[in-house]
């Protein structure tokens, strides 16, 4: 079984200016399928490593509208068809006793698509990752160029981050 991993590059950065000066200047330079690592989010780096709008709220929004609707037809099911019951002459469907039931299923199925495919998009999860530098979920940043990028070319790319200030730089698979 061949590895899901990729072979590449990466560089450490020990600031936030350094790494998002590093991602804009490797999408300058025509990298697309970088990475860049941090431990925390940091403001700015989506525009500099050029990373579209998500789609995965359309797909909360369609999931959410399923569960309103599910719900809406299955509490029209079971009190209207049956199960329906003259209880002080109500309406056999109505409405605002089941509101709190459809604001529920709607919630939950919105919030269950959105974790589902989050896991999918990123792939979780990932039995044994490998370790570009155990300080990278800590306190350093990193960007990782692959070798199946566009333009590749080892030596350029390390001349690149030197050039940019990186503390360490290394072969790796991430």
């Amino acid at each position: 079984m061949a590895s899901a991993y990729s072979k590449g590059v990466a560089a450490i950065f020990l600031t936030e200016e350094q790494i998002l000066l590093a991602a804009r200047k490797t999408r300058e330079m025509g990298f697309k399928k970088f990475e860049s690592i941090s431990p925390y989010p940091i403001h700015g780096m989506e525009e500099a490593c050029g990373i579209k709008r998500s789609w995965i709220p359309y797909v909360t929004f369609v999931a959410g509208l399923s569960g309103l609707s599910f719900a809406l037809w299955f509490t029209w099911w079971t009190s209207a068809v049956n199960w329906p019951l003259n209880i002080g002459g109500k309406p056999f469907f109505s409405l605002p006793a089941f509101i709190p039931i459809m604001f529920e299923l709607t919630v939950l199925f919105a919030a269950l698509s959105s974790v589902g495919t989050l896991f999918y998009v990123c792939g979780i999860p990932k039995i044994n990752p490998p370790i570009i530098d155990p300080d990278l979920t800590c306190h350093k940043f990193a960007i990782f160029i692959p070798t199946n990028d566009v333009g590749y070319d080892e030596k350029k790319v390390m001349d690149m981050f030197k050039a940019l200030g990186a503390s360490d730089i290394k072969k790796a698979e991430f």
